[in-house]
């Protein structure tokens, strides 16, 4: 199955992080790594604090893992990657969130695929639309071509 997973992170070395990130992606267990958008510089969003500006991607990968194993692991590398949770959306070295992961549309507690703030989100669109020039994620079943047409996309600058 294909999986599409946002990475972001503000604090460190972010596009060290980001490395690291997709190359623990691409160590993770029947999983391999598709391909990656280009990195983008975001002001932080949505937060209580003022943090430093965020760098987010998308990668593309394929994997056998069940969304929820998925998950788990992508959850288990943002720790070995020095992620610590202190506060709601509070500044960190890695996030990894599962966007959109092929066949599959569920909303749990833990769970909700596909994400359900992508569409709201221009730093989360803009790398995806790397990855699907058309706004069309034919294999996930999942258009945002309307959304990223009306986004605000003026904060979301291509890194180097």
């Amino acid at each position: 199955m294909k999986a599409v997973l946002g990475l972001g992170g503000n604090l460190g070395n972010r596009e060290e992080n980001m490395a690291a990130a997709v190359e623990g992606l691409e160590k993770l267990p029947k999983t391999r790594v598709l391909a990656m958008s280009n990195l983008y510089e975001t002001a932080a969003f949505d937060v209580a604090s003022p943090q430093p500006d965020y760098l987010n991607c998308c990668v593309l990968v394929e994997t056998k893992l069940a969304p929820e194993e998925l998950l788990e692991r992508c959850l288990a590398l943002e720790t070995k990657l020095g992620r610590v949770r202190t506060e709601y959306h509070g500044a960190r070295t890695v996030d990894i969130d599962l966007l959109l992961y092929e066949g599959c549309e569920r909303a749990t507690e833990r769970l909700t695929v596909p994400h359900p703030r992508i569409r709201e989100r221009a730093f989360v669109m803009t790398p995806l639309s790397d990855l699907f020039p058309g706004c069309a994620a034919g294999v996930f079943g999942f258009d945002f071509r309307e959304a990223y047409q009306k986004a605000d996309k003026g904060g979301v600058r291509l890194y180097k």
